[in-house]
């Protein structure tokens, strides 16, 4: 197998491995956002009524029914509650305890990857180019 070695990664692969890390974050979150502006809103739209039902008088009963009687709302506000309790359970992880050393692998292989494919990948810009400098 190609595997990238285990070892430390050399200084600007550090700063590389951080950026790609950092993307692979803000990706998730972007698609977490994209989720909730299209599916999430769908749904809520499609439960307005029972959003204002429960708002006049609420009880666990109505909440229940009023997502028993919209499965399709309320399985897109399944995913996207699911998506974002995975993405911040994640990211505390990640935080508290860092990176695995299976993502650690699995993020060196893809930044291995993207370094062979050069300037042609849509990701060597923002991980291996030059850092654009600092709006003032």
């Amino acid at each position: 197998m190609n595997d990238p070695p285990d070892g430390p990664v050399d200084g600007p692969s550090e700063t590389q491995l951080k950026r790609l890390q950092h993307l692979t974050m803000t990706a998730w979150w972007l698609l977490c956002l994209g989720l909730w502006l299209s599916v999430g809103a769908l749904s809520l739209w499609v439960l307005r009524h029972e959003v204002a039902q429960a708002r006049a008088y609420f009880t666990w009963a109505q909440v229940r029914y009023g997502l028993a009687h919209n499965r399709l709302p309320s399985l897109g506000l399944g995913l996207c509650v699911g998506l974002t309790v995975g993405i911040l359970v994640s990211q505390s992880r990640h935080i508290l305890f860092g990176w695995s050393q299976q993502e650690q692998k699995r993020l060196r292989s893809r930044l291995v990857q993207i370094r062979q494919q050069g300037p042609s990948h849509p990701l060597w810009r923002l991980v291996c180019g030059d850092r654009p400098k600092e709006r003032l």
